[in-house]
């Protein structure tokens, strides 16, 4: 088997489909044998099919001994990137049997704990009202979004101003303390005797607490160290269990306060540095989708 790996690949001679499924299977299962069975092939097909394709890339995918297969180093990056072409195939195949001819997909991007709390519940009832837009929800801690991205719309926190994109202001942030009712007994009261609490932090917002105590013009001379979270809903859930106090958006905490489930420490309600806008890429202005979505978002928040 040739090694050389600088002639590059003639576009004619790119693997077929089952070729790179032939591979795929014989790499998962290191067996020739048990891929034939799974791809309802003779085990001389796979092997085959194996053996073109590394006629075709000029580099050896296998080693091979008369009693098993397995990868070589090259043999192994491939698979994980034929996985990969593989997982795209069948979801561009699925999503295409899947949506009619008529219907649009409204591709959605939030922060996770926005989504569950927040979005998920604004969009109760839209695919009653809009069956011909199927609706698919992406969520994503960051960085958003660019526009090489397959996104139409997205819910994001910030100052509002990204390029390229039209954003459209939802509502200013409010984050509050709150922490399992059990959580406060026997301590001293708060802002006192803050040193004795455990404070939970979110990974992207490590100065959420000192700037919390500084709006309050409160002179806190420790040094915050505790547990940290890549979401809100990680800080709430650890909030629940008694871990300590969570800042959290004050939205995404209501239906806790309201249960009792949660309590306020401190009687004050944070102003975040930036707003939660809907954004869209400018070239989306005038589609359908955008505007059915921006019109639902709009008359939910007046309600």
């Amino acid at each position: 088997m040739k090694t050389d790996t600088n002639s590059s690949l003639d576009f004619r001679k790119y693997p077929s489909t089952k070729a790179l499924q032939c591979f795929e299977t014989a790499a998962r299962h290191l067996s020739f044998t048990n891929a034939a069975q799974e791809m309802l092939m003779t085990q001389s097909a796979i092997s085959k099919q194996v053996a073109q394709l590394e006629e075709v890339l000029n580099i050896a995918l296998f080693y091979r001994t008369p009693q098993k297969i397995s990868l070589t180093p090259a043999g192994k990056t491939y698979y994980l990137d034929v996985l990969d072409i593989l997982k795209h195939i069948e979801m561009a195949t699925t999503n295409l049997v899947s949506h009619s001819d008529n219907t649009e997909v409204l591709r959605i991007v939030s922060h996770p704990t926005f989504c569950s709390r927040w979005l998920i519940p604004a969009l109760s009832g839209f695919n009653e009202a809009y069956p011909l837009i199927n609706v698919e929800i992406k969520e994503q801690v960051g960085p958003f979004f660019s526009e090489d991205q397959n996104v139409d719309i997205a819910f994001l926190y910030g100052t509002g101003i990204w390029g390229g994109m039209e954003a459209i202001k939802l509502f200013d942030e409010y984050s509050v303390a709150v922490c399992h009712p059990d959580y406060l007994k026997d301590k001293k009261p708060f802002i006192s005797g803050v040193a004795s609490y455990t404070l939970l932090h979110l990974n992207s917002r490590l100065n959420a607490w000192y700037e919390y105590f500084e709006q309050q013009e409160v002179s806190v001379d420790s040094t915050f160290i505790g547990p940290r979270f890549d979401t809100f809903q990680a800080c709430i859930s650890a909030a629940l269990l008694g871990y300590g106090l969570a800042l959290v958006p004050l939205r995404l905490v209501e239906r806790e306060l309201q249960s009792g489930a949660l309590v306020t420490a401190w009687d004050y309600a944070a102003k975040g540095r930036g707003s939660y806008y809907m954004t869209y890429p400018l070239s989306l202005g005038e589609s359908h989708r955008i505007k059915i979505i921006i019109n639902w978002i709009s008359a939910y928040l007046e309600t």
